[in-house]
């Protein structure tokens, strides 16, 4: 499971639109909700939701951190006017969170929603484990929630079961008890529907008889993304914040932007000698996985994934900026490249290797000179003739290359590369020197 953060503008939209099914006061909710960035334009923002111009509105950065109430970074129950100032006097700037220094460049709006915070404050969080979801919840919310964890009641649901078959562990809630338990229930299955790994509503609080989620924190299982484009939409991974991106990072993120298809670049120690360009985001995490238990975290270059069926050319790309980055500084010792993947379902990977070939064709001399050795384990569409091809580039290519199909298991051209078996004595000839 690969976990990754998304924004609170895009969780509540999620959240939101999925409540509206069974909760009646969450229809259009999710439509008063605004983003802003670096290029937004107010005009436009204001056409698009005019809705600014009439309500007391809430403003808070929206980058993956938490307490920014503590920090001095939440704008409560202003109009319009000095909502953007506020976003405008902040946008740009740095600021530290912790430990962590960072710019603030994307701002969340909504309603404001007046409440008292001792006695309207309320707590819950769902949280995925091996064998079942933990849903969190309590009376006490807000920034205050950590000193009265002792109030917070537990109740675990096992796996592919339904929630309304479970008894929850509630709170005293007193006469909202029926309303939150009706919510709760509704908010499992908008999770377990969405593939969140962690979802936490710190607090929610009432507006008159409806609640209303205030802050929220959550994580999703990337790897489900092709079964939750509907629900999702086309949702962002933002970056952490404080978090700084190279130029080819950059490069691979824009092709991603701009593609249907999931194309994505960490470097993570670019003086590596393990680097990996592997298809699919789910076997990206196992062949990383993989490298680090056989004792090769340190050597680990890059982390990414090609998936989403690419085109030929934006394979090419992606390839040759994996290439460029790890041909840029020699290692006596040699440096391997793992080209791996599961077995595809649709992604075509005589298509995709087209890609990589040609950018291999294009790297000849580099590879050469960086003594590089390539493993290549791939299955599904048109793999035959795929993996035939990158035999043949092995003829002319004048480094090693190593190809194996499906009936290889999918890491084993990892332990191939890293701790190759030694290899076996040769027999003595009989009729030795005298």
């Amino acid at each position: 499971m690969a976990q990754k953060g998304i924004r609170e503008y895009e969780g509540k939209k999620i959240l939101f639109d999925g409540l509206a099914r069974s909760l009646p006061s969450f229809r259009g909710r999710a439509a008063k909700l605004a983003l802003v960035r670096r290029d937004t334009d107010p005009k436009k923002l204001v056409k698009d939701h005019p809705w600014l111009l009439k309500e007391k509105l809430v403003a808070k950065p929206d980058q993956l951190f938490g307490k920014r109430g503590k920090h001095g970074l939440l704008s409560l129950n202003k109009d319009w006017q000095d909502t953007w100032k506020w976003i405008s006097e902040r946008m740009g700037k740095t600021v530290t969170v912790g430990k962590t220094a960072g710019e603030l460049h994307t701002f969340l709006i909504e309603p404001f929603t007046p409440h008292s915070e001792d006695a309207e404050e309320c707590y819950v969080a769902i949280k995925a484990f091996r064998d079942f979801d933990t849903i969190y919840l309590s009376g006490k919310g807000g920034i205050h929630v950590e000193e009265n964890w002792d109030k917070v009641k537990e109740t675990n649901v096992p796996i592919l079961a339904s929630i309304d078959e479970v008894e929850l562990n509630l709170p005293d809630f007193g006469k909202r008890k029926a309303q939150i338990e009706e919510f709760v229930r509704a908010l499992y299955k908008v999770y377990a529907e969405g593939h969140f790994t962690y979802l936490e509503i710190n607090p929610f609080t009432f507006n008159g008889d409806d609640i209303v989620p205030l802050d929220l924190v959550a994580r999703v299982d990337d790897t489900a993304a092709f079964e939750c484009t509907k629900v999702w939409g086309d949702l962002e991974f933002p970056s952490s914040f404080g978090q700084k991106h190279t130029k080819e990072e950059m490069f691979i993120r824009s092709i991603d932007e701009k593609t249907g298809a999931s194309l994505k670049l960490t470097i993570l120690n670019p003086e590596g000698r393990v680097w990996n360009m592997v298809a699919g985001g789910g076997a990206s995490v196992i062949y990383a996985d993989t490298v680090c238990d056989l004792g090769f975290s340190r050597e680990l270059a890059n982390y990414g994934e090609y998936s989403g069926d690419p085109s030929e050319e934006d394979t090419y790309q992606y390839a040759k900026t994996v290439l460029d980055l790890m041909t840029r500084k020699k290692d006596a010792r040699g440096k391997v490249l793992i080209i791996g993947g599961g077995i595809a379902n649709f992604t075509d990977v005589a298509k995709t290797f087209k890609g990589i070939i040609k950018a291999l064709t294009e790297y000849k001399k580099q590879l050469v000179d960086n003594k590089v050795k390539i493993y290549v384990r791939r299955g599904g569409p048109n793999y035959k003739e795929g993996l035939s091809n990158m035999r043949r580039l092995g003829e002319t290519l004048g480094v090693p290359i190593e190809v194996y199909g499906p009936e290889t298991h999918m890491t084993a051209v990892v332990s191939m590369a890293l701790k190759p078996a030694p290899a076996k004595k040769q027999p003595a000839k009989a009729g030795g020197r005298k």
